[in-house]
């Protein structure tokens, strides 16, 4: 079984104490205490970021760890191999590729997912699987940037919560840049088996995901059926 899950935005970067997307996807290992891998790469490896990290991920039932590239990076075959959930973090989606490229991580991802690791992110972390995502990382505007290409399509995180990014969607779309976009909000998530959206997961009351395309010459966003696991 071959698994994503693409977080639009919150979790343990904001609420370490919530845990309830990351115990979900700690659920879908097929390890009894899998270790758990967080790669905080776009964020440059921000130490808050990382204590938060291990203040959620210790409370679970699991065992966490972490890898630096700006530090002196370890060997990340061994690293990677040892992990049966891989989570990467949010921040600079451009820079963060550009330091997986060099590094060869890129490849060795794509080989964990092969095996079965189960993969998983936020924002930067959401995007980088797909062949296309929308992001910030430039200051001046938002931008498509072509990504690692393990799932088709194209993915926008944030998408209630940051005021350019709908119209920028539609902008692309109308300018058929893109054809069409998976636009998750903060506090949803799409889980991706074998390739394919399986299911998509609110943890946040209300939060959804759209599929957003043109129809007819209008920009159409469907929403899609929500699970909750919210108790």
């Amino acid at each position: 079984m071959k698994q994503i899950i693409c977080i639009g935005g919150g979790g343990f970067g904001r609420n370490p104490k919530q845990r309830i997307i990351e115990k979900y996807i700690i659920d879908q290992s097929n390890t009894s205490t899998p270790n758990v891998l967080f790669i905080p790469t776009a964020s440059a490896e921000d130490k808050s970021y990382i204590v938060n990290f291990y203040s959620c991920f210790s409370e679970l039932n699991c065992s966490p760890s972490h890898i630096n590239f700006f530090q002196r990076t370890p060997r990340l075959e061994g690293i990677i191999n040892k992990a049966d959930v891989i989570y990467v973090g949010g921040g600079n989606t451009k820079s963060m590729l550009a330091v997986w490229k060099e590094w060869k991580l890129d490849k060795l991802l794509m080989k964990a997912y092969n095996r079965g690791t189960v993969l998983s992110g936020v924002s930067a972390g959401a995007i980088c699987w797909f062949d296309t995502g929308i992001t910030d990382s430039w200051a001046s505007n938002l931008n498509v940037i072509d990504c690692m290409g393990i799932l088709r399509g194209s993915c926008c995180p944030h998408y209630n919560s940051e005021q350019d990014r709908r119209p920028s969607v539609h902008k692309f779309i109308k300018d058929k840049k893109l054809s069409s976009v998976y636009a998750i909000e903060d506090g949803a998530a799409m889980h991706f088996k074998n390739d394919n959206p399986y299911k998509n997961l609110s943890f946040i009351k209300d939060s959804k995901v759209f599929m957003v395309e043109e129809n007819g010459g209008v920009i159409k966003e469907k929403p899609q059926n929500m699970n909750s696991l919210l108790q």
